[in-house]
């Protein structure tokens, strides 16, 4: 029997304390002053794919933070394609801004975060590995539609989680062997969603996209833009002060 003694020492003894806050947390619940509130809102990109930094390039948004995930994009048994893509994109957001908690320069930033997922009915075609999955997916896609679905996952300065998902339908051409073949041959494929590239050699296997060009490419541009205005990400201004650069 444990004397009530040994009990009470046990209890002294625990650590399970509350949690010290973090830097970000102090920052949300105090008004910004001085030099603070005159700094534009930061925007953390959790992610390292030169496509999707291009892509927000294109509407004049440059991240101040990049913090790619190392979590696991493998499906759980029985997955749906927007449920993965939903899960991973809001995954790799919140482990991004926990990332950044405590960064003097970034604890304040929102957080944006996307993952695309390819699918053939239920099927989802994850980034091939090999050679052998890359002519597997390609010869799957070959004379059919998929779908493109990117989950989207902004979080906040204050830590309001926001999600989207965007679907978008691509029709290819029946591809023949010696096109399948060159097209793997040029390596395009690798780190691709679904096997191919659509701003790349196999733009020229669609015969029909329903949707958002860029989300295939990796980023629905529109949703990310409406995304950022909603939450008081100055993008606009951004295009005001371009416009005030003279030509050489």
């Amino acid at each position: 029997m444990i004397s009530p003694k040994a009990g009470s020492l046990t209890a002294l003894s625990r650590t399970d304390g509350p949690r010290r806050e973090t830097l970000r947390q102090q920052r949300a619940r105090t008004k910004p002053t001085g030099r603070r509130a005159e700094l534009r809102p930061k925007l953390v990109l959790a992610s390292a794919s030169p496509r999707r930094l291009s892509l927000l390039g294109q509407v004049g948004i440059e991240p101040d933070g990049l913090r790619p995930s190392s979590i696991d994009e493998t499906p759980k048994r029985g997955e749906m394609p927007r449920t993965l893509a939903t899960r991973l994109a809001r995954a790799k957001a919140l482990e991004a801004r926990d990332s950044i908690a405590n960064d003097k320069t970034l604890a304040d930033a929102h957080v944006l975060a996307g993952d695309t997922v390819v699918a053939v009915g239920r099927r989802i075609l994850v980034k091939p590995l090999h050679v052998e999955e890359a002519v597997a997916s390609l010869q799957l896609l070959s004379g059919r539609s998929h779908k493109v679905v990117t989950g989207l996952c902004l979080i906040t300065p204050d830590d309001k989680v926001r999600v989207k998902l965007v679907d978008t339908k691509v029709r290819f051409k029946r591809l023949s062997k010696a096109e399948i073949e060159s097209y793997v041959a040029s390596r395009e494929w690798r780190g691709k969603a679904g096997g191919y590239a659509i701003q790349g050699l196999a733009g020229c296997f669609v015969q029909k996209i329903n949707g958002s060009y860029t989300n295939v490419v990796g980023l629905p541009l529109n949703e990310v833009v409406n995304m950022l205005n909603t939450e008081g990400f100055p993008i606009h201004f951004n295009w005001l002060q371009a416009g005030e650069i003279d030509p050489e």
